[in-house]
Order: structure tokens, then sequence, then C-alpha cells
């Protein structure tokens, strides 16, 4: 049974195969280059991609628009689902980069919930 932590975060869930997902590898993940350099690749953020926290979560705001951040585009009723494979693993190496990641999950769907959408996004720790 998957344990909730936030209304974005689930511990080792089975999930919905027909949902929209990615997955970061946490074993990769050592550092702040390396999680932009997995999540550019995995979102498939454009080449002038930021490579900061913020421009992470401008990438994933606007996932039901066509605005071209991410190789995702989402309908009304669809959520991205971001698995990170090896999470435990990434906490021990980079546990800031984890905390980080989680923040700004949720703070990307509080931003859908001021448009009156649904939460965009959710966090798989796996």
């Amino acid at each position: 049974m998957p344990r909730l932590l936030t209304y974005s975060v689930i511990i080792n869930s089975e999930g919905n195969d027909s949902m929209p997902k990615v997955s970061l590898n946490g074993e990769v993940i050592t550092n702040w280059d390396t999680f932009h350099d997995e999540s550019q690749r995995v979102f498939g953020f454009p080449e002038f991609y930021g490579r900061n926290m913020n421009a992470w979560v401008d990438c994933l705001s606007y996932l039901r628009d066509d605005d071209g951040m991410s190789q995702f585009r989402l309908d009304q009723d669809e959520v991205l689902r971001i698995e990170v494979q090896h999470a435990e693993r990434l906490r021990m190496q980079a546990p800031e980069i984890l905390d980080d990641l989680t923040f700004c999950i949720e703070a990307i769907n509080d931003r859908y919930a001021d448009y009156g959408e649904k939460p965009a996004l959710e966090l798989v720790l796996l």
C-alpha cells in the first residue's frame, strides 16, 4: 500500500500505467549538475534550459499549454507522474535535491490550483 507524504508525493506506489510518466535515475544524480542533466534528458527541456530550480519550475508550470518547454502536453485531466528510481540512494547522495524537488513540485501544483486547475504533477519515490 502506498504511503502518502503530501498530496503530490507517494512512496512505492504501483500507479496507473496509462498516466504519462518520466523516471529520474537517483543513482546518477549526485549533485545539481547531474540533476539538471537528467531532468533535461527525461523531460525534454529545451537547449536553452537555465539549469536551476527556477527554470525547472518554469518548464513544468505550463504542461497543459503548448509552450514547448518540455516534451509533455497534458490534457486537463492528466497528471505527469515523476518517478524517482533509487530514491533512497539519491537521499543519501544529495538530500537537498530530493527536498527541493518535493518542494518545487508542490509549488507547481499550487500554481495550477491558483489557475483553478487540478495538480499536474505527482512525485513517486521508488
